[in-house]
């Protein structure tokens, strides 16, 4: 979808009562969302070829807000590999794979991130303590925001 179709959108939104307007076409498929000054778009590839889907944001530089990281304590930091929704254990009632003070090995599950339907095993890439639980069990998780501090 080019650049001007999209601005179109953006500006048909902003000007409507409609708050959210979402569209697939063969290139893609675009969200556009109204907050309270400006819409924002997001725009997905439908042919993702990797399991992560590439999402890119469009907004105006005066209405986007600070993004705050969650303070990090010493030790290695085990991100995530792709945009998704974040889980602690395999099913609703199931135990969690690891808890803080859980001791880990390399290559351990220690969540799952589920992408496009597909629930991704995610592993600890260093062998250590769980120091730290940095996201929420459920929560939507962007590439390389912060999981797990391991010491």
């Amino acid at each position: 979808m080019d650049l001007r179709k999209l601005k179109t959108l953006i500006d048909l939104v902003s000007d409507s009562n409609v708050s959210e307007l979402e569209i697939t076409e063969a290139e893609g498929k675009v969200r556009i969302v109204k907050s309270a000054p400006t819409p924002v778009a997001v725009v997905t590839p439908v042919s993702a070829v990797t399991a992560a889907p590439v999402a890119a944001t469009l907004a105006s530089p005066v209405a986007a807000a600070p993004v705050l990281e969650p303070e990090v304590a010493a030790g290695h930091t085990v991100k995530s590999p792709m945009v998704g929704t974040f889980y602690r254990s395999s099913s609703p009632g199931s135990k969690a794979f690891v808890e803080i003070g859980s001791q880990v090995k390399e290559g351990e599950t220690i969540c799952i991130i589920e992408a496009m339907k597909i629930l991704n095993e995610i592993e600890a890439d260093k062998t250590g303590t769980i120091t730290q639980i940095l996201t929420q069990n459920g929560q939507a998780v962007e590439y390389g925001a912060p999981l797990f501090v391991i010491e």
